[in-house]
């Protein structure tokens, strides 16, 4: 008679979310409880770095494979609410072609038009969201700026009291 609960390790091994390897796992890791901190997230997603060119969870949101709640479109910009917000506005800006562009440390001089974009984007986004008495944007970058997603992105936060220093 076999039981109707499978034993914890065949269910790890069946579930890619649970299984530590899993590039799901790290990438999942950064929208779900599980994680002590957005650092904890970000050494996670460190310790398996994919390539610059492959897939991340914000192209899988770009190209509509998994929801987001969008705020702001244009033909270069994606912007949508963060699932874990740190504020109560709390807005992922992201270019919609990533062209290299995994972090600011990776800009180059090409890359000057998408980042004018993204901060433009921003401060059409705050202002679409009622932030007229001030925001944040925050662009974290490599492991000990607690990057989590390899995919260049602003947060946009904003309807309280920013604390200083922020880190």
């Amino acid at each position: 008679m076999s039981s109707a609960r499978e034993s914890p390790d065949k269910a790890t091994a069946n579930n890619p979310l649970k299984h530590p390897n899993s590039r799901i796992a790290v990438l999942t890791s950064h929208f779900t409880a599980t994680m002590s901190s957005e650092k904890d997230a970000a050494l996670a997603a460190a310790a398996a770095p994919p390539p610059a060119d492959s897939p991340t969870i914000f192209d899988k949101i770009i190209n509509k494979e998994i929801p987001a709640k969008v705020v702001y479109e244009d033909d270069k910009v994606l912007a949508f609410r963060d699932i874990a917000p740190q504020a109560p506005t709390h807005i992922l800006l992201i270019p919609k072609i990533k062209d290299g562009l995994t972090g600011l440390s990776q800009a180059e001089e090409r890359h000057c038009e998408i980042l004018g974009q993204l901060l433009y984007a921003a401060k059409l986004v705050a202002k679409q969201e009622g932030l007229e008495d001030g925001f944040r944007v925050v662009i974290n970058d490599g492991p000990d700026g607690s990057q989590s997603v390899y995919h260049l992105h602003l947060h946009l936060l904003g309807g309280r009291q920013m604390n200083w220093p922020p880190g």
